[in-house]
């Protein structure tokens, strides 16, 4: 066999980064280093990988045909090296998920997941939809969880659990008033109302704009933020009105600190969804964490509606 593991872990730690010198960071080696077993695998096999334009690399036709058979036999070669160690646990896992999923559920699974596994590793990395779909697509991350919509031809897409978004306000807010004498609260009143809403690229954001698609340009959208606390902070303190998940507002309204205003007529409904590229090999890791989070969640028909510790 002509090629070695080593050349084909610089190869996909290039890939992955862009760039010989920020693949060295991550492998630890000389960059003269990384450069010699490139070029001599390329040379082995007399193939380009890479598109040489200035300092940076970009992968060619023939590296994005390479990239998912070399990291598939990586992972099954870590595998093997971790059973022949007798090492416990499910090695190193990396795992992105969206704002929501990742910040009021995923967090807390990973707690869980690492104390019945202890020696297990988890990288999280918490970015909008449109990131993760990203990175997932790119061999970065080795599983997904996001609550928006992912097309993408070479990501698999596996439902977990529905979701639901609402309006909410501060308990002063005008329409928080009328909310509670009972009566109704119409599309017309919230075309009114200021909006504090999630930015482009985020799963919310697309369900948003979707529940409002038919009067879009109707809305008074005065500030888009990245991260649902800063949404609800903004709210609490009487700058307009938002929408996000129930499940980010749950202790908000057990508080009393915000409160929801329904409106029927909108369909905020959506599901959390688990992404991995179609070609990525299911390490025992990763088969595992994904019927750990099914366990989890077993039981609830929505994601407020899990069972999971108050926020004092």
């Amino acid at each position: 066999m002509k090629y070695t593991l080593r050349q084909l872990e610089i190869f996909v730690a290039i890939s992955r980064a862009g760039s010989v010198s920020r693949a060295c960071e991550q492998l630890a080696l000389s960059q003269s280093a990384a450069s010699t077993a490139l070029i001599e695998l390329e040379k082995q096999f007399e193939i380009q990988l890479f598109d040489r334009v200035g300092k940076s690399l970009r992968i060619n036709e023939s590296g994005q045909q390479l990239l998912p058979k070399a990291v598939e036999l990586l992972d099954r070669a870590r595998e093997i090296e971790r059973m022949l160690h007798g090492q416990q646990g499910y090695g190193h896992l990396k795992i992105g998920a969206t704002l929501t999923v990742g910040n009021y559920l995923v967090t807390l699974l990973v707690a869980k997941f690492l104390q019945q596994y202890p020696q297990s590793h988890i990288q999280l990395q918490v970015q909008n939809t449109r990131t993760i779909v990203e990175q997932i697509a790119n061999h970065t991350l080795d599983l997904g969880m996001i609550e928006g919509e992912c097309n993408h031809p070479d990501i698999a897409v596996a439902p977990w659990i529905a979701d639901e978004l609402v309006i909410f306000a501060a308990p002063t807010h005008p329409l928080a008033q009328i909310a509670q004498t009972g009566k109704t609260i119409y599309k017309s009143d919230l075309l009114l109302q200021p909006w504090i809403v999630r930015e482009k690229g985020s799963g919310t954001r697309e369900t948003f704009d979707r529940a409002f698609s038919q009067d879009y340009s109707r809305l008074n959208i005065t500030l888009e933020l990245e991260h649902t606390e800063a949404i609800k902070r903004a709210v609490e303190s009487g700058l307009g009105i938002g929408c996000i998940s129930r499940l980010a507002l749950k202790d908000a309204f057990r508080r009393g600190s915000l409160v929801p205003i329904e409106n029927h007529s909108l369909q905020f409904h959506r599901n959390f969804y688990f992404l991995w590229h179609r070609q990525k090999y299911q390490t025992g890791g990763i088969r595992q964490f994904l019927a750990f989070c099914q366990a989890f969640t077993q039981g609830a028909t929505r994601s407020d509606l899990i069972d999971i510790p108050a926020i004092a």
